[in-house]
């Protein structure tokens, strides 16, 4: 039997990007140490008191369906998280709970786009974004952010993509990049939506895990609200990655119809889940920042480490878990830098072609190992970088 090419066609006939990650996981499996600093991965686990009102709310009897938009607590929980920080009035009805922030990325373009449409996002990207956009049967296209810019999007680059495109992805705090949009890049972004009658689809799963700058919704720019469609996630801020919990926000009929949409797919996030979720963001921002804090650390220690060198430079790291280090001045590609790197030093890190060809020189680094080993871990990477510069 023949599959549909929506599933067939989701890599677009290429690599997932994921091959040091999956040889780095192969090596662990035959026994041998190795340093992983590839995913996104908290290296604390979900906090007890998060997980001890999962129980409770589970032994409590929440296990049945849970309403498919959302817990109204939930809902209405988000709802204010969003007004307070944007400034935009927000209720529960213009939120839609998610098994997490990629789900709501699929769902935000099957209501943003139609099959056949163009969809376009920001290279380098999250490696899932182009796949995703298959997933709906629309078609990729891929904008590029330079590093001369320091990765910020130029407007006018968008507005060259934009003619008969239906669609907009961005994300910052930035992943891989670990860039903040400015909201100069915000704006200009914004004029492009409005102009070209584009949904701006905002990934700001990352929103607390800002450095320096400050982070800025565009949807909390003017005319803006009613053709932006904001992702968030619990995973990022609450460490919550496997409980799958996110949301939409975006306006009141496009939540209407995505609802419909969820009925029929997902069906809802498990209720004892969701109290969690109410319970955790009720935790406060001092809760948040304490999640956040190792990665702040540990983008100073880096900083520290690759000032005292120069075969590697950083991209300003404004926010996010990761750095993005260019690598350029060994002559290798980023994916022959990592699979060297790997096999000399047993060190796991992306490259940066693994998240679009923008980023090629490049390698992502994860912050996410205690900072004694990711000092030392770094130490050797930049020696390992200086032994093969040109």
């Amino acid at each position: 039997m023949q599959l549909s090419t929506r599933i067939t066609g989701l890599l677009g006939g290429g690599s997932d990007g994921w091959g040091v990650f999956l040889r780095a996981r192969q090596m662990i499996a035959d026994g041998t140490a190795v340093t992983e600093l590839t995913i996104g991965e908290h290296d604390i686990r979900t906090a007890a008191p998060i997980l001890q009102d999962m129980h409770r709310a589970a032994m409590g009897g929440h296990t049945g369906y849970a309403s498919v938009p959302g817990t109204p607590a939930l809902r209405d929980a988000v709802a204010q998280r969003v007004q307070d920080r944007t400034g935009v009035p927000t209720t529960r009805e213009n939120v839609l709970i998610t098994p997490g922030g990629q789900a709501a990325l699929f769902a935000a373009h099957a209501a943003a786009v139609n099959p056949g449409d163009t969809a376009l996002f920001i290279d380098p990207y999250y490696a899932t974004y182009p796949g995703t956009i298959r997933g709906v049967s629309a078609i990729p296209k891929a904008i590029a952010a330079h590093a001369k810019d320091a990765f910020q999007p130029r407007a006018s680059a968008i507005a060259t993509a934009a003619p008969g495109a239906k669609s907009l992805l961005i994300n910052s705090p930035n992943n891989p990049t670990g860039v903040v949009y400015s909201r100069a890049t915000l704006e200009g972004i914004a004029d492009v939506c409005n102009d070209h009658g584009l949904w701006l689809i905002s990934d700001e799963v990352y929103d607390t895990q800002v450095w320096t700058g400050t982070h800025l919704s565009p949807r909390a720019l003017p005319d803006m609200a009613e053709r932006t469609l904001v992702i968030g996630s619990m995973s990022k801020s609450h460490a919550m990655t496997g409980s799958r919990c996110g949301w939409i926000v975006g306006p009141e009929d496009a939540i209407e119809h995505l609802t419909n949409l969820a009925t029929h797919t997902t069906y809802g996030v498990p209720g004892f889940i969701q109290d969690a979720a109410h319970f955790a963001l009720n935790q406060g921002t001092g809760f948040e920042d304490e999640i956040a804090a190792p990665f702040q650390r540990r983008r100073l220690l880096a900083q520290e480490i690759i000032t005292n060198q120069n075969a590697v430079s950083l991209v300003p790291a404004d926010g996010a878990m990761y750095l993005m280090l260019d690598i350029r001045s060994t002559g290798m590609t980023g994916e022959d830098f990592a699979f060297a790197l790997l096999d000399a030093h047993h060190i796991a890190v992306m490259p940066g072609e693994s998240f679009g060809q923008a980023a090629a020189g490049h390698i992502r680094v994860a912050m996410t190992i205690d900072d004694t080993r990711f000092a030392q871990a770094l130490d050797v990477l930049c020696q390992f970088a200086k032994s093969h510069s040109k």
